[in-house]
């Protein structure tokens, strides 16, 4: 069946409000919950940028059922990949085997922040890929030392490692991504419903295959509200950035460039592109694409912290009896 999740979105949303929504989420009935690990919102009326993985360790504390993944960490520049596998491997245990480590090349706007640079694409990929190698090379709990063309890790061990390991996801986008990166992971992460996404991942030699035992986990916005007018201009104000794409995306450094690049889009092009208002059937349509697909989980991001308590007391519950009506 179609699982569906709750984003925890860092970027419009402080740290106690995230953990109480994470755990109103869990007993809303949400099967799972992602966390995007940003240092910067993507403009300032967001206004927010907790530390995930502190975050995320409340998080663990408080919720029992729920799967948690990050959605998607960067483990290349920002931070060093042995660095992210202790902190995965930690709070896997915390979440006693819910957790799944999700990864991505990243975006400027988070990554500039420490002074590296942003490289081109094709670097940024075999960044990935090296540190994915160190990554599981230290979750295996053996000593590692790895010279690599990117990354140096010297007499290094995980020393609280869970049983269960700790599963990857990779984002990828492109034909080149999901050739390269398939074989790496064990689930697909990917923000548009594109058949081919799925169709293409599932023929690469060596993947594992979507729908029998690897996972496809996507991402939609909406923004819930009685109000309709009140959703769309909340939608325009804090997630107009969303429109770019991820290739325009992935590489504006600062929430002013957000707003530069975003200054000419209007209320009525946001609610074209994203749910918005009281319509729960409007919402199931759209997050359709997803299971139609190939997709097996879809998360959904309710938009702006405003509105988020109501969002899952009144029209979650009643979202989630109509998507598991609906989906596969």
């Amino acid at each position: 069946m179609t699982r569906f999740g709750y984003t925890l979105m860092t970027e419009q949303s402080g740290p106690r409000q995230l953990v109480d929504y994470a755990v109103a989420a869990e007993r809303t009935g949400f099967d799972f919950e992602v966390m995007s690990d940003h240092y910067s919102p993507w403009l300032t009326e967001q206004g927010h940028a907790p530390y995930a993985w502190t975050v995320l360790g409340a998080v663990a504390q408080a919720t029992e059922r729920v799967d948690l993944m990050t959605y998607v960490t960067c483990p290349t520049l920002r931070y060093h990949p042995a660095v992210v596998a202790q902190k995965a491997a930690t709070l896997q245990l915390l979440a006693e085997g819910r957790f799944t480590l999700g990864l991505g090349s990243g975006e400027n706007l988070n990554e500039h922040v420490v002074g590296g640079g942003w490289p081109a694409i094709a670097e940024r990929q075999d960044m990935l890929a090296e540190a994915i190698e160190v990554i599981r090379a230290l979750h295996t709990g053996e000593l590692v030392d790895h010279r690599g063309e990117f990354f140096q890790v010297d007499s290094a061990r995980i020393w609280d490692l869970p049983d269960e390991g700790v599963d990857i996801g990779v984002a990828v986008a492109g034909k080149r991504g999901i050739e390269r990166f398939a074989p790496l992971a064990d689930h697909l992460v990917a923000v548009e419903p594109k058949t081919e996404i799925v169709e293409q991942w599932n023929a690469v030699d060596g993947a594992p295959t979507i729908g029998s035992g690897a996972r496809a986990v996507g991402q939609i916005p909406i923004c819930w509200d009685p109000d309709e007018d009140a959703a769309v201009a909340r939608a325009h104000e804090q997630f107009r950035w969303f429109g770019g794409g991820w290739s325009v995306n992935a590489d504006l450094p600062t929430p002013a460039g957000f707003a530069g690049a975003t200054q000419f889009v209007r209320p009525e092009d946001v609610a074209d592109a994203i749910p918005c208002g009281p319509d729960l059937d409007q919402v199931v349509e759209a997050v359709s694409d997803y299971w139609e697909a190939g997709f097996t989980d879809v998360a959904l991001v309710q938009i702006g912290d405003e509105g988020q308590d109501r969002f899952l007391a009144e029209a979650a519950g009643p979202l989630l009896e109509k998507l598991r009506a609906a989906a596969p």
